[in-house]
């Protein structure tokens, strides 16, 4: 298992002196400290989470963004017994995304299973970069994914600010 901190730490809920100093310095964050020490518990009893890449988490009120590795989104996304035992372990939703610079896979990942249409970026005056995601089908009250948690994700995380539009406009 890879871990923002050491495998060691996550399994004894203890930092080490190194993994302390990466923590105050920022350049690893509390959430990042707790999901590794979450998915180290997890692992224990189950081999599959054992084989993981933790690249980061990210918490936002209540939201855990878990960048993982690209197979390991593969293997949660197919299991729905594996996806219900990592979102009863964190306070908050988590929300699956690929250890990937990108912004549209990014903006992808976060609306898994919906499909997205299209991404697009303009510059508005001033420098300001805005981003319009257009979302297929329309929306309904039982659409299953927050929006609004959304945009906050991909303002927090990225910095961007995005609309979301869908396909079918409500009537």
């Amino acid at each position: 298992m890879k871990l923002p901190i050491c495998n060691f730490d996550a399994k004894n809920t203890v930092l080490c002196p190194k993994c302390e100093s990466n923590v105050e310095s920022g350049i690893i964050t509390k959430a990042d400290v707790d999901a590794s020490i979450i998915l180290a518990r997890l692992a224990k009893s189950n081999q599959i989470i054992d084989q993981f890449s933790l690249y980061s988490c990210k918490e936002f009120n209540g939201n855990f963004v878990l960048t993982l590795a690209k197979n390991d989104i593969m293997i949660i996304r197919q299991s729905r017994v594996l996806y219900r035992l990592l979102q009863e372990q964190f306070h908050g939703k988590i929300w699956l995304v690929e250890d990937d610079k990108n912004d549209k896979k990014f903006i992808e990942d976060l609306f898994f299973p919906t499909k997205i249409l299209s991404i697009n970026s303009v510059w508005a005056p001033g420098g300001v970069q805005k981003t319009k995601a257009v979302v297929s089908g329309k929306w309904t009250p039982r659409f299953p994914i927050d929006t609004n948690k959304i945009i906050q994700i991909v303002k927090n995380a990225r910095n961007l600010d995005i609309e979301i539009e869908f396909e079918e406009k409500r009537r």
